[in-house]
């Protein structure tokens, strides 16, 4: 994940499995593990370098969100808990009725994009569809959630340990900036 560029975990352990001869799932580690791992591994193989990245993905992050400022953005993933890679995109979600909304907002402050769709769990719930937005701030990738408005009050489950997902508004994004 570090290296390659897989932001996936299930992808990530197909991988892993393939190389080292089709390990049976019971053997592969769990997610929270590998998130584990992938700290250490940034911890001892980069930290100066992850440090610097990490703070330009986040101010990227913060560039963004003021482009969405009218739809309550909120940054999720890896670029919020530290873990992101030079790989990692910038995932953020915003509130709205009108999904189109975030479209026309970004079109008219000149913002090439495009439609996309993401599927998140809430508590033991199936993955449901929502729609998504993906666009460029320089060199970094934009990924962009649209939930409807009343969203705002429970995250999704997060792909790593299962239990709702962090989320922070734009203030707590400068605090982390300035620490």
């Amino acid at each position: 994940m570090a290296e390659h560029g897989i932001q996936d975990f299930l992808t990530a352990k197909r991988k892993a499995a393939a190389r080292y001869g089709n390990v049976e799932a019971a053997a592969l580690p769990s997610n929270t593990e590998i998130e584990a791992a992938l700290v250490e591994y940034q911890r001892l193989f980069g930290a100066v370098d992850h440090d610097e990245r990490l703070n330009q993905q986040r101010s990227r992050a913060l560039e963004a969100m003021r482009e969405l400022s009218a739809f309550q953005p909120r940054l999720v993933g890896a670029v919020l808990t530290g873990t992101a890679t030079a790989h990692s995109d910038i995932q953020l979600h915003v509130f709205t009725d009108s999904a189109e909304s975030v479209s026309i907002t970004l079109m008219d402050r000149g913002i090439e994009y495009e439609i996309t769709e993401r599927r998140h769990r809430f508590g033991n719930e199936l993955p449901r569809p929502y729609p998504g937005i993906s666009f460029a701030l320089g060199s970094q990738c934009v990924d962009v959630t649209v939930f409807p408005l009343d969203g705002i009050r429970q995250s999704p489950a997060s792909p790593v340990d299962g239990r709702p997902m962090s989320r922070a508004d734009m203030a707590e994004l400068e605090s982390l900036l300035t620490q």
